[in-house]
């Protein structure tokens, strides 16, 4: 009877590595509230606002970043196609400093103190934030798993919704395309 408690608890964990595994992205738990509208925004739709903190706990929202281009990164420390794509982030924010985008990385790790460490660790710079899993944010991007990639233009309009990773040439080339940039 242990093991099969043992085994009915480890289940999900499994599958959604596995699941994770075969389509190179975590699964982020989806939790719907209410009456919530997940995943309908697409290009040119507004961009719901989010607040979450820095490295220094203090709020910071989308609007913050209003007349810059803002390149989103939906990540965490545990999953590991997230980090993967970290140095890709970061040759692309040297590429494109001092220019009209930001590179804004928002984790979703629950352990404050484990995300800071991995941040000092790693030396990580840039924009960081964590808003501890918060899914209203990503439930408006209709976000099922992580890494997650979205384009918002410099009036909080999304460009790209499911926007490219950075590992990916493509990214290069739409960013600099990118109006006014």
């Amino acid at each position: 009877m242990k093991v099969f408690l043992i085994w009915l608890f480890l289940l999900p964990g499994v599958v959604c590595s596995l699941a994770a595994g075969k389509n190179k992205e975590e699964r982020v738990p989806a939790k719907r509230e209410a009456g919530a509208d997940a995943g309908k925004l697409k290009r040119g739709d507004a961009s719901p606002d989010f607040m979450a903190v820095d490295t220094n706990n203090r709020l910071v929202s989308l609007k913050s970043f209003k007349g810059k281009y803002v390149y989103v990164d939906l990540w965490a420390t545990w999953c590991s196609p997230c980090v993967a794509q970290i140095p890709h982030l970061q040759r692309l924010e040297k590429l494109f400093k001092g220019k009209k985008i930001v590179f804004v990385s928002i984790s979703c790790d629950e352990n404050m103190e484990e995300w800071l460490n991995y941040l000092r660790q790693n030396k990580m710079e840039g924009v960081q934030l964590n808003f501890d899993c918060n899914r209203r944010f990503q439930e408006a991007y209709g976000v099922q798993g992580i890494p997650r990639f979205i384009l918002i233009d410099k009036k909080g309009k999304v460009v790209d919704p499911d926007m490219t990773r950075p590992s990916d040439p493509k990214t290069e080339k739409t960013l600099k395309a990118l109006k006014g940039i």
